[in-house]
This record gives structure tokens, sequence and C-alpha cells, in this order.
């Protein structure tokens, strides 16, 4: 609204807190003190008081048509991104672009596209992870994530290029230009998703489950876009270029939408919120000893963080790697051979991460204390996946196939999905928690470096599974 100077009133001057503006009284046309709004209607000017912040604190205001909640689903969403749309396209890149058809050429490049990618995009992205938890790079919060998002986009416009060119010629520089994009892309990628863990944690609780959730609609969104594409474009190129071109669209959404949150009252109040619990905790514990206790928060969040860190370990070490590489057995089964693979691995997995991750916001079970128990058990589905038809490229399986079912493996990976969601949604909700509320975003931060840290090594695992199921014969 409008003030009587002509100024918008939730405007503040760039770098001072929303509470501590000007000295003058600001008030709303018509004021507060005139009608005496609800804090969901102020601005924050002039509540500078012990007893306004009371009295703010009786009655915090909402967030209206949970826009902040829709916002952390959206860069959710983002974090993913990059990791989601090239573990799709698997079968442009392995089956078009370096393919022995396209190239003209037998390569090793296509038959380990998966590992190379998985080790390209994951070294990165840890790396960034945890440097991000001690050292602010790239700046403050807000050049962090809006320069995360630039560089994404900038990697995203050369992959489409690349898509338009015709590479058949230079297959090993296509392949090697891939990997370079992929590496700044997790690079930029691992900060951008620690920080917005960071961002999260400092909300109430169902926001961190928030981001949790934006990141397993991330790989729904991709499987959807890529069957979209493989049916409505009339050739793989076309169809690759609809897809990446779909990922700048999300990211540039992502980029006006960080903008819009310190428009919105509910955020800046939170914000103000801790700011003032990080300075009353520092006026207590002295000058002297206002240093971080990284030591101290990974100790009270460690089991959450094992949680977190063991549920992608299991997931990452089937999905994608064995997961799309098992083979179709029943010729009448309701998907056909062309969509077996986006259908029954990639969007059946994802739409079910995504619907176990809505759950906690329904039921919540186990707590805090028991929740590894699940989370171990799921080393289970390892076994399961290797027993199916798991065919990698350029290996003869010598391992029975005892899974011959292709409905009793699509329900298993429907329950991989269901489970991956559900308990890595718990753990993150229950990482920040685990601390006091001034260290709940480190806490948030190394939730999500644990997240990166078990997708790097279930990445890794996986890569045994090709040679085990090539030497277990019984």
């Amino acid at each position: 609204m409008p003030t009587a100077n002509g100024h918008n009133a939730e405007d503040a001057p760039e770098g001072r807190s929303f509470l501590e503006t000007s000295p003058e009284s600001v008030k709303l046309t018509p004021g507060w003190e005139d009608r005496n709004l609800p804090s969901s209607e102020l601005n924050f000017r002039g509540v500078e008081s012990d007893v306004d912040k009371a009295i703010l604190d009786m009655d915090p205001p909402p967030d209206r048509y949970n826009l902040v909640y829709l916002t952390f689903i959206l860069h959710g969403i983002g974090t993913l991104m990059p990791w989601n749309m090239f573990i799709t396209a698997k079968g442009y890149f392995v089956d078009y672009k370096l393919s022995t058809g396209y190239t003209g050429v037998e390569s090793v490049y296509g038959d380990n596209f998966l590992a190379y990618l998985g080790f390209a995009a994951q070294v990165p992205n840890v790396v960034f992870n945890w440097l991000n938890i001690f050292i602010q790079i790239g700046g403050s919060l807000s050049s962090r994530i809006i320069g995360g998002i630039l560089v994404e986009v900038v990697m995203f416009i050369a992959t489409v290029v690349l898509a338009m060119l015709d590479t058949s010629t230079w297959p090993g520089g296509f392949f090697w230009i891939t990997m370079v994009t992929v590496v700044i892309l997790n690079m930029a990628g691992g900060i951008y998703q620690n920080t917005v863990y960071g961002m999260s944690a400092k909300l109430p609780f169902k926001y961190t489950g928030a981001v949790v959730l934006g990141s397993n609609i991330s790989g729904t969104f991709t499987a959807v876009i890529n069957v979209i594409s493989l049916y409505l474009a009339p050739n793989a190129r076309t169809s690759a270029i609809y897809y990446f071109i779909t990922a700048l669209f999300v990211l540039l959404a992502c980029f006006d939408s960080f903008f819009a949150l310190p428009l919105n009252r509910f955020y800046r109040y939170n914000e103000q919120r801790i700011q003032r619990q990080e300075e009353e905790q520092k006026s207590i514990a002295g000058a002297g000893r206002g240093r971080t206790p990284y030591g101290y928060i990974l100790r009270k969040c460690a089991p959450q963080c094992f949680n977190v860190f063991f549920v992608f370990f299991v997931t990452l070490s089937i999905f994608p790697t064995v997961y799309s590489d098992v083979k179709k057995l029943d010729d009448n089964f309701i998907v056909s051979s062309t969509f077996f693979v986006p259908i029954t691995c990639f969007l059946s997995f994802n739409f079910f991460a995504m619907v176990g991750n809505m759950l906690p916001g329904i039921y919540s079970f186990p707590g805090p204390r028991f929740l590894w128990i699940p989370v171990v058990l799921r080393v289970l589905f390892i076994p399961f996946f290797l027993l199916c038809n798991y065919q990698p490229r350029g290996v003869e399986r010598l391992l029975p196939v005892l899974i011959t079912n292709d409905w009793v493996y699509w329900f298993g990976g429907i329950f991989l999905g269901m489970t991956s969601g559900y308990y890595s949604s718990l753990a993150m909700m229950y990482c920040p928690r685990t601390v006091e509320p001034e260290y709940a975003a480190i806490a948030g931060m190394f939730g999500a470096a644990c997240l990166i840290t078990g997708i790097f090594c279930g990445i890794n695992f996986s890569l045994i599974f090709p040679a085990v199921v090539a030497a277990i014969q019984f």
C-alpha cells in the first residue's frame, strides 16, 4: 500500500532490517494504529519494542494462499532439475547421439554413459554442498541462489545448442563437452540446493518437506516431459530440444520466485524471528564464544543425517542404473517396449516418490528415534532388482532371473519410489528439529549435504552390479 509520502509500505532500503528502518513513525494507509489490523496486515515497520514483538509473536502472519510453501516446492523442483533431466534423457544420449547408427563407429561412451554421468554430476555436487556449509561460496544468500540458477540456465542453453548440432563426426568431443557441462551444472547446483535447504530450515516444519516434495516432483515432471516429447516429436533430436528447453523455463520461474520471497510478510516475519534468536544467543554466549559450533550441531543431527544418507544410498544404488536396465519379459504386458523404461522406471519411480513425500503431512511414523529401522531394511531392494531381468549393456548375465513377472517388478519399483520419498522426507524434516532453532539452518544444510553424499555413494556402488550378475551362477 502506498503511504502518504508515495512509497510502497512493504519496501525497505536494501541491506537494512525490516524491524530497523527509519526512526520516524511510518503508518499504513489506513494506518494499523487506526484500524487495529491483525499482524498479517503488518509491514513490520515500527515494530521495535519488546511489547510489540511479543504481541506480534502471539499473532504471527499466516502463509496466505501457501505462497511461500509453493515457492519452496518450486525451488525443490529446480534443485534436482539438472540431474533428473540428464538421467531421464538416457535414451537421447545412448541410443541417439552416441549410438553406432548415428556416429558410424563403435565406442564405449554409450555403454558407460550413466556411470560417467553420475561421477561427473555428483563429485562436484558433494564437494560444493559440504563446502557451502562452512564457507559462503559466492557471497551472500541472494548471490549464491541467483548465481547458481544463472549458471544452470547458461549450461542448459549450451545443451540445447549441442542437440541442434550434427555431432556424428565427433562423438568423443560431444561426450566430453557434455560431461564438462554436467560438472559445471552440479557445481552451481550444489551451492543452490544446499542454500535452499538452509533457507527452508528457518521456517516451520513443513517447509523443509516442501523442498523434498519439490525434488520428487522434479523427477516426475521430467519423466512426464520425456514421455510427451517422445510421443509428439518427429525424431530424437527435436524431442531433446523440446525437453531441455522446458528445463530453462522452470529455472527462470525459480529465479523470479526468489525475488518474491522478501515481499511476503510470513517469510519476513520468520526471517526476523530467527535473526532475533541468533542475536539473543550471541549475547548470552558472549563475544568470545560466538563461533558456530559445527561439531555440536553435527553430533545432534547425526542420526537423521545417517537416515537421509542411507535412504538415498539404497535408492541410487538401484535407480537409475540398475532400474533402467531391467528389460521387458512379457510381450503381452500392458506397456509397449518403446515406453517400458520411460513409464515403468522413470515415471513410476518419480511419481510414487512424490506421493510418498506427501504422506508425512498426513501421518508421520515412525518417530525420529526409530526411523533408522525401516531405513536400513530398504537394503533388501538391492537383491530384489538384481533378481529381476536386469540386463546391463555389454555384460553376459550368469545370475538366474528369478523374478520373471513384469507386474511384480513394476510393483517393486513403485514400492521403492514410495518408501524413498516417504522416509527421505521424514528424515529431512526431523533433521533441523534435533537442534536449537538458531542452529536449524546449519542442520538443514548438513542434511542436504548427506543427501547428496548418499546419492554419490549409491551411484558409485551401483557400478559393481554388472560384475555381480556376470560372476554369480547357481
